[in-house]
């Protein structure tokens, strides 16, 4: 016990001790002379600059707009590595823009495009494959549809945040009036038979002046052939003979599409739809037409004016097969990108489950990956729109051409349609498109997809 004391007491003393010391004043030394190396001022260290990249978009709907903004500008918040230079282009004159830039090489890293125009942008050399950032987990979980868009001559190019798909919009107080029965999902669809009968069943009602609104008011651009070459293709028909992409001979112009374009042009001759309706409205504000021949964007100004009247119908089954439109907007990096790992972090955030239901959550649109749609109020399971993924993973959704004239191919097919619906010949206006379709490849070389 002493022991302990005196151990504890010697220990006190020490600590006093050196506190003592720490406290009394120091003399004061002469600075030593600096040597010549500490004489040198140090340089701080370097600081990585921020990869800055530009990239374009259309100028869609106001909420994508804003969507897209919001992103651009949290992700160039989130991280300092790369920062986007977001320029916004006008959707009307946007390929025009996107082909002048190009020949003036101007392109930015980056660049949003009708999904469509990847056919013609990759075989001219506008855009490089992806396919070293996409792993196969990814692109599985993708929908099918997005991942056949992308893809031309067997490269992966593009990839989109959200799809598309067709549907038959229809008034329940109609078509429970007109003792039309009312189809529940892909395997209840109504058959091409049912369909007309329902065409002509609805078209006697008072309340209805025409049976169906095809949205012609959309104009004779990508809208016809985005919404009318699945009727050809339902039919047995295509726009073009897809085993080698080199002609639309005996294809457009067969016997099947020659078929698909009579009947389409027979429901405006006696009626059931109209050529030039007076405005966007006659389905879901006037309620002048029963159905609407349209994509899911409409889901908005359908639901809120109909309210429980609404149905959202699978694509008729059309004599040869099932077949809806589909496919969107998407991505893909350039070739004049001097710094594609850095476009592909921009992209990479883009397509991230969050990021693509913070895009669809405004447009409305499908979203892209099976993740996202499995979180999705309007898409996932018991979802009011699930019929269009169900569409777009069953094999309903054809893909627009993958080929370089495919710009020729959707401009005579739009020319074509819009004379049919006039009353023009149908096999005329059908064997004039041919033509032209068939010239253009030849003119081309055939389009051939570059290695």
């Amino acid at each position: 016990m002493k022991k302990q004391t005196l151990w504890s007491l010697l220990s006190l003393m020490v600590v006093m001790a050196v506190l003592v010391a720490a406290c009394a004043p120091q003399a004061t030394e002469a600075p030593a002379e600096p040597t010549e190396a500490e004489a040198e001022p140090t340089e701080p260290p370097a600081e990585t600059e921020a990869v800055t990249i530009d990239i374009w978009f259309h100028s869609g709907k106001g909420e994508e707009r804003d969507a897209l903004n919001a992103q651009v500008e949290d992700f160039n918040t989130m991280q300092d590595e790369v920062q986007i230079n977001a320029i916004q282009l006008p959707e009307g004159s946007y390929n025009d823009q996107v082909n002048s830039a190009a020949l003036a090489g101007d392109l930015p890293c980056l660049l949003d495009f009708d999904g469509p125009n990847l056919y013609n942008y990759a075989w001219a050399g506008y855009l490089r494959p992806i396919d070293e950032y996409v792993s196969e987990e990814l692109k599985n979980d993708f929908l099918p549809s997005i991942i056949d868009q992308g893809t031309y001559a067997g490269k992966l190019y593009s990839l989109g945040t959200f799809d598309s798909g067709l549907g038959i919009w229809a008034n329940k107080a109609y078509l429970e009036e007109a003792g039309v029965r009312i189809p529940e999902g892909l395997d209840d669809a109504w058959t091409f038979e049912e369909f007309n009968e329902a065409l002509a069943a609805l078209q006697a009602l008072d309340e209805v002046e025409y049976a169906i609104d095809f949205k012609m008011n959309y104009g004779a651009g990508e809208w016809f052939t985005y919404g009318f070459s699945p009727i050809v293709q339902g039919f047995g028909g295509d726009l073009i003979d897809r085993s080698d992409y080199q002609s639309a001979d005996g294809v457009l112009n067969s016997e099947e599409s020659v078929a698909a374009m009579e009947w389409f042009q027979s429901l405006f001759e006696e009626g059931y739809a109209k050529a030039q309706p007076g405005g966007d409205d006659d389905f879901y504000g006037k309620k002048i037409t029963a159905l609407s021949f349209v994509g899911h964007w409409m889901w908005a100004p359908h639901s809120e004016s109909l309210g429980d009247d609404l149905a959202v119908l699978p694509m008729p089954i059309w004599p040869d097969k099932p077949a809806t439109g589909m496919g969107s907007w998407n991505w893909g990096i350039t070739n004049n990108c001097e710094n594609p790992d850095a476009a592909w972090a921009f992209l990479e955030y883009l397509i991230q489950p969050e990021e693509i239901l913070r895009m669809t959550n405004a447009n409305g649109a499908v979203p892209a990956r099976v993740s996202a749609i499995e979180q999705s109020e309007l898409y996932g399971e018991g979802g009011p729109l699930t019929v269009f993924v169900d569409q777009l993973q069953n094999g309903w959704a054809i893909s627009r051409p993958a080929t370089g004239a495919y710009p020729t191919i959707t401009s005579a097919f739009a020319e074509a349609v819009n004379n049919i619906v006039a009353g023009a010949d149908v096999k005329e206006e059908l064997d004039a498109a041919v033509e032209k379709i068939d010239q253009d490849i030849e003119d081309n070389q055939g389009y051939t997809a570059p290695e």
